[in-house]
């Protein structure tokens, strides 16, 4: 038997390990860290080895939310961004101060995003309402939207 079927892995040593491969939020880490004090593991539970995690400054809803935004802002909108943090428990103060940044960049971010799809704009009302499915469903505003597809040009543009 080896050394590692002996002693399992602690709550803490588990959440290391997560949080070396990428940020996590507080709440999805507790949620993937529950099913192993369920386990009869560490008695001390999970809230406290997140709460030692935050003290130590290894888990920060902050970090998290910069990282998945500027992960997720690259090819989504800001509306989609803040969906994503609010389902990872994020305080909305944090969410509002995340997501600012996105919102100035939105059109030319959309542009980018439809570009890369489209290339062109629609012949038709069908392809339109695809072009505009597309983007909603990204995330980006829908002024937004009704300016890429109709072809609008900002006044830098021209």
């Amino acid at each position: 038997m080896t050394a590692r079927a002996k002693n399992p892995p602690t709550i803490l040593q588990r959440a290391i390990a997560l949080l070396a491969r990428r940020e996590h939020s507080r709440a999805e880490l507790a949620r993937k860290l529950a099913r192993y004090q369920m386990d009869g593991q560490d008695a001390g539970g999970v809230e406290a080895v997140l709460d030692q995690l935050e003290a130590k400054g290894m888990l920060s809803n902050e970090r998290f939310a910069a990282a998945l935004t500027r992960s997720r802002g690259e090819r989504f909108g800001a509306a989609r961004v803040r969906r994503e943090l609010r389902e990872h428990a994020i305080d909305p103060d944090l969410v509002r101060k995340a997501t600012e940044p996105l919102k100035r960049t939105e059109l030319e971010r959309a542009r980018a995003v439809w570009r890369r799809k489209f290339g062109r704009l629609a012949e038709d009302d069908k392809g339109r309402a695809r072009q505009l499915r597309f983007l909603a469903a990204r995330g980006f505003s829908a002024d937004v939207i009704l300016h890429i597809v109709k072809g609008e040009r900002d006044t830098e543009d021209s």
